[in-house]
């Protein structure tokens, strides 16, 4: 059974910080690619950061310099620290994996800015 459970959103001022968790089960954690997609309403699903088999770690350039990717492998989590919020980055957070050519999502985390 494939689950992911994302955690950590909520309200903050422009300018402030939040840190998204996404738990995936164990049995496909080290074996899949992980992403972070965001969805704000009316506007299409937007990919935000790339966790790479090979450790690799690649940001959309909308968030590049500001969010940072990391992933603890003994919790099978991964994080998504976000600095420098803006308004724009307002959206609800989705962790994915995709497991013979299956998307599977988390049920996501709002994220709201305040300007």
């Amino acid at each position: 059974q494939v689950q992911l459970v994302e955690s950590g959103g909520g309200l903050v001022q422009a300018g402030g910080s939040l840190r998204l968790s996404c738990v995936v089960s164990e049995s496909v954690f080290s074996v899949n690619v992980i992403r972070w997609y965001r969805q704000a309403p009316g506007k299409e699903r937007e990919w935000v950061v790339v966790f790479t088999n090979d450790g690799g770690i690649h940001y959309g350039e909308s968030v590049r310099g500001r969010f940072i990717g990391s992933r603890d492998n003994t919790k099978n989590t991964v994080f998504l620290q976000m600095n420098s919020l803006k308004p724009d980055d307002t959206a609800i957070y989705y962790c994915n994996i995709v497991l013979r050519g299956i998307d599977y999502w988390g049920q996501g985390s709002q994220v709201t800015v305040s300007s």
